[in-house]
């Protein structure tokens, strides 16, 4: 499964944004059959940019999920190092608020 990144999710979003501003614009100065043929562009390129923020949801829930999974594993085989480490965080983040 390929690692979907922040970066190019952006990346491919702002450019089907960038096309179909291009041809919201052009379609402003069209009538007819071209008219029919920007606004299947326009709807093709918002229907990519849907399926791309779908693929990203899809992927992003499956590693949640298996993150989520190593973890109980990983605190079901360390129970005393787990509770040790939540012990050491909630230290911290109580030294951290009582400072303010």
């Amino acid at each position: 499964m390929e690692k979907v990144t922040k970066e190019r999710l952006t990346a491919d979003v702002n450019a089907v944004l960038q096309d179909a501003e291009d041809l919201l614009r052009q379609a402003g100065q069209v009538t007819g059959e071209e008219a029919k043929e920007l606004r299947s562009r326009a709807a093709a390129a918002i229907r990519r940019a849907k399926d791309s923020m779908h693929e990203f949801e899809q992927r992003a829930v499956a590693q949640t999920k298996a993150a989520a999974r190593a973890t109980d594993t990983w605190v079901h085989e360390h129970p005393w190092t787990a509770l040790g480490l939540a012990a050491g965080v909630a230290f911290l983040v109580g030294l951290a608020v009582n400072r303010k």
